[in-house]
């Protein structure tokens, strides 16, 4: 075992203490329990750092015990995690199951603690003492719980199991929203799109737990607009900077209408601002869904169908729409949310907090810069206000500089930050004019897996910018980018497509995807279905067959067999990509168009045209088209071949045997 008695392995223990601590605001169910938790698991960091420097090997036993106690650790780092970013209504709602998983993890933790052979081990009388501590507070600890919030669970499971009555008590609203710290609109924003997350991680919604949850945030959410209604309006809507009358005196107030559902935000449930369609073609509000893409989801939030691409198209029949009824209703049309000042976010002491954290972004100690790049990373992560700040405060060229670092983890921290940042239009121009591009590059290639995710992620996120793409392209992103599309996790290869999608549509990165040889990698994905990148695959190939060298690399790949296969089987947006691709390389190189006859792609394309998506239709009458000209070539060719023919020459009578 090695292995766990390297340096290695106890930098990693006081890691995820160190991570344990950072996540603070633990909503609820375990509240002092986690703190109580954070505090004891610090006390062993001691323990860890002598028995790293120890020159004798541990013993068998102890080995095995520092394992389970990583492992617990983690399974609690999990447990807390959820408690600090999760929905907080269903937090409330399964207060009982997480009460006892967090026992549990808590017996785990004790178990392999008291395992450890730290009386036997050669390390300090008080490290011992502190470990004695810990484990008699764990013992003192067993079955003691918070004291419960009889009202907040009473009210909250009535309304949960009667979410679709009407009528409710404006009373119980109010004290919920109190209770759930859900009173202003970042609170119910982030509400909104904790729920919506929770979904995506279940694999839908079995029982229809989590649609009943949002109904029961939009009730709380319709009484606070109707009881505070400039929470849901900018502090510049509220009041006039020197007089304080109301901006929008003479207008009505929109919290006293009823929007019409199609004119909401399916993830905020908001009127929306600047509504965009995403690829399945559901229309979210820009702000939130490119959140919800940046978090790393690739999948549809309303209807779970996997993206095909992430690509945003402003929906501009809706926005009409919308502006033409906001002014039938005499209320001001929504505005498009332009940059945040940090001046109107920010207070005092969250301005101090900010300055700290840089300060030790600044320091010669590695740790302190750890801590301080993976506290950014979470209060990036939280919401909009605090990107808007955290940037304004000047985080952004310091994180820049870690991306070099040598600490594996705080590099991690910082490429994550950037990423989680980078959900901010300005943050994104900030980012890349502190040449951030060749930082992210370098995570990329030499990074841990999970920081190289990232990478690939922030380089997505970046590239929507079309100028970006060219930028990074030229910082040498994408042979890094297909080597994780190779090698990475399932999230890996995933965050590797989406950022190769986007950075593709400029025509010199085409060129470098397609010699840098991703469509051997794209066609091996076709095949492997279980892999679950066939979507990804087809969306990237049918860019690259827009190019010429991508459409002959991709012919010269056998692709033809693969191609047909689909148009025959595939999704719908499966079939009508691999139609693309087809006709591009058929274009190309004529010889696949008899290839696709002898396979049966006719009878398919027919089918495809009668019965597929707009663009699938499209193409597949392009494509059929383009057999049926060349069909004709053949034919006249045939014919033009017979008539240049000399005749054959008479039989000669002498020689014909009687």
């Amino acid at each position: 075992m090695e292995e766990e008695n390297n340096g290695g392995f106890f930098r990693s223990l006081i890691d995820l203490v160190n991570d344990v601590a950072l996540i603070s605001d633990y909503r609820y169910a375990v509240r002092k329990q986690y703190c109580n938790l954070a505090r004891r698991l610090k006390l062993l960091i001691p323990m860890f750092e002598e028995m790293r420097d120890m020159k004798q090997a541990l013993p068998d036993n102890t080995v095995g015990a520092l394992v389970s106690l990583k492992k617990a650790m983690e399974s609690t780092k999990e447990l807390l995690r959820l408690g600090t970013e999760g929905s907080k209504i269903y937090l409330a709602l399964e207060r009982e199951q997480l009460l006892n998983q967090f026992q549990e993890l808590s017996e785990r933790l004790e178990q392999a603690l008291n395992e450890i052979s730290h009386v036997d081990l050669d390390i300090s009388d008080e490290v011992k003492e502190q470990v004695e501590l810990v484990l008699s507070q764990f013992k003192r600890a067993r079955g003691r719980n918070d004291a419960q919030d009889v009202e907040l669970y009473s009210n909250l499971h009535t309304l949960y199991n009667n979410s679709k009555d009407l009528a409710t008590d404006p009373s119980i609203l109010k004290g919920l929203a109190e209770k759930l710290q859900l009173m202003n609109v970042d609170d119910l924003t982030q509400e909104s799109l904790a729920l919506h997350e929770m979904v995506s991680a279940s694999d839908g919604d079995p029982g229809g737990r989590f649609e009943k949850m949002s109904i029961l945030l939009k009730k709380i959410k319709d009484f606070m607009l109707t009881e505070n209604p400039e929470i849901g309006a900018s502090s510049k809507e509220q009041s006039h900077p020197r007089t304080g009358r109301q901006a929008t005196a003479g207008k009505k107030d929109i919290s006293s209408l009823h929007i019409p559902e199609d004119f909401r935000c399916p993830i905020s449930l908001d009127l929306m601002k600047d509504p965009v369609i995403v690829s399945t073609g559901q229309t979210y509000e820009r702000t939130f869904i490119e959140k919800w893409l940046a978090d790393g989801h690739s999948t549809c939030p309303k209807t779970q169908q996997v993206l095909t691409s992430k690509i945003l198209t402003p929906n501009y029949v809706l926005r009409s729409l919308i502006a033409q009824w906001c002014e039938a209703n005499g209320i001001e049309p929504p505005q498009r949310s332009s940059s945040s000042q940090p001046s109107e976010f920010t207070n005092p002491a969250e301005r101090s907090k900010y300055e700290a954290l840089l300060h030790k972004l600044t320091s010669a100690n590695i740790e302190d810069k750890r801590s301080a790049a993976g506290e950014i990373r979470l209060l990036a992560k939280r919401n909009a206000n605090n990107r808007v700040a955290i940037a304004e405060a000047g985080a952004i060229p310091l994180l820049v500089d870690l991306l070099s670092t040598t600490d594996p983890l705080t590099q991690e921290h910082a490429v994550t930050a950037l990423l989680n940042l980078s959900i901010c239009d300005n943050n994104k121009r900030s980012i890349m004019s502190c040449r951030a591009a060749p930082g992210i590059v370098h995570v990329l290639k030499w990074g841990s897996m999970e920081a190289r995710e990232n990478a690939a992620a922030t380089l997505f996120s970046l590239s929507v910018v079309d100028e970006y793409k060219v930028m990074i392209g030229a910082s040498g992103a994408i042979p890094p980018l297909i080597a994780l599309l190779n090698e990475g996790t399932q999230r890996g290869k995933k965050d590797a497509a989406t950022a190769l999608f986007n950075l593709c549509f400029y025509q010199g990165n085409k060129v470098k995807a397609v010699r840098g040889g991703v469509v051997s990698i794209l066609m091996q994905l076709l095949t492997e279905s279980r892999i679950g990148m066939v979507d990804e695959a087809l969306a990237i190939l049918a860019i690259l067959a827009s190019n010429s060298e991508g459409r002959a690399a991709i012919g010269a790949a056998e692709s033809v067999p693969t191609l047909v296969a689909l148009i025959g089987t595939g999704s719908p947006r499966n079939r009508e990509n691999a139609a693309a691709v087809l006709m591009h390389i058929c274009t190309g190189d004529r010889r696949h168009i008899v290839e696709a006859k002898e396979l049966g792609v006719i009878s398919l394309l027919i089918v495809l045209a009668e019965n597929g998506t707009d663009r699938g239709k499209r193409k597949a009458t392009q494509l059929l088209d383009q057999i049926n000209r060349f069909t004709e070539q053949q034919k006249e060719a045939e014919v033009q071949t017979r008539l240049l023919l000399p005749p054959p020459p008479p039989p000669t009578i002498g020689n014909v045997e009687s």
